[in-house]
């Protein structure tokens, strides 16, 4: 059996037993490639070791991460051909340290929410302007909104019901009033372009498929750039993902607020709640479940700006 072959074997067993795994197999192919370059019939340590750390100019995080990813194959080639070298677990160690995420005011998101209204045409400013405020009053994550389906938007009962979510896991997130308004008036506005669309998916991309990734970072670098938002944080800039973590901290501090013991709150939050929930020093503090929408945010962008 050629490397490649048995590569094709290890990732469709991979995927058979439920793990998502394109950047691994991306990495993988590159590997694969270089091997049968280097003239190699087999994985050995050394060759391992010079692949991983080909970007000489990358982080020893991403050698490590790349060698382990190698690791793991190697693993599944020694139950073929035992002369296979599986590299050590010790080799390229690496820590990587945990930035914060930046955590936005109220008003910046009001902020952010009026930039993406003047986006131009129409459905693209109406599409990113409910997307951030949906990301801000739930805390779900990007992909988790992006890949939701018009069947998992119940406006009707005002609840979200999430497959996409991480390890696969799913849930229902509730809606506040203001949030169901505007996932309506979006609906509205995108059915009116898309009368017969494509796709499933709630979120549509000019092109009238699932608004992707890629779409969201680069609209969502443009609006913070354009409210002055850039070098803020910890990172170059905030990110989409930020606002998750903005919603576990207002929640955080809310309940504090109100005189409640979070430390004995958080083992009693239900299924559907927040992922993260992170110290007001901006440190992760614990995982915690996903929460309600924080009302008091809602309540803040369920004026005109929040509406489409």
């Amino acid at each position: 059996m050629t490397l490649r072959n048995a590569l094709a074997d290890y990732l469709r067993l991979r995927r058979r037993l439920g793990f998502e795994i394109p950047q691994d197999g991306r990495l993988l192919e590159g590997f694969v490639g270089f091997l049968e370059q280097a003239g190699a019939e087999r994985v050995t340590t050394e060759l391992a070791l010079t692949w991983a750390r080909l970007p000489v100019d990358a982080r020893p995080h991403y050698w490590h991460q790349r060698l382990s990813v190698v690791r793991g194959f190697a693993r599944h080639l020694a139950t073929i051909d035992p002369a296979s070298e599986i590299p050590s677990i010790d080799l390229l160690p690496s820590h990587r340290p945990r930035i914060a995420p930046y955590i936005h005011t109220e008003k910046e998101i009001t902020t952010l929410m009026t930039a993406a209204g003047r986006l131009t045409p129409p459905l693209r400013a109406a599409r990113h302007q409910t997307l951030i405020g949906l990301l801000a009053v739930t805390g779900m994550r990007p992909g988790e909104a992006l890949a939701l389906d018009r069947q998992d938007v119940d406006l009707r009962h005002g609840v979200v019901h999430v497959r996409a979510g991480k390890q696969k896991k799913q849930c229902e997130v509730p809606l506040h009033p203001s949030t169901v308004s505007a996932l309506r008036d979006y609906a509205r506005l995108r059915d009116a372009r898309f009368p017969e669309p494509s796709t499933p998916a709630f979120f549509i991309g000019a092109r009238g498929r699932r608004m992707p990734r890629g779409e969201l970072n680069r609209t969502f670098t443009q609006l913070i750039g354009e409210v002055g938002l850039d070098g803020r944080g910890a990172r170059a800039r905030p990110r989409p993902h930020d606002l998750r973590h903005t919603l576990a901290v207002h929640t955080l501090l809310d309940w504090s607020a109100a005189g409640e013991n979070v430390d004995r709150i958080l083992p009693a939050v239900p299924a559907m709640v927040l992922a993260s929930a992170i110290a007001s020093n901006q440190r992760a503090r614990r995982m915690v479940r996903r929460r309600a929408p924080h009302r008091a945010l809602a309540r803040r962008l369920a004026s005109d700006r929040w509406r489409p």
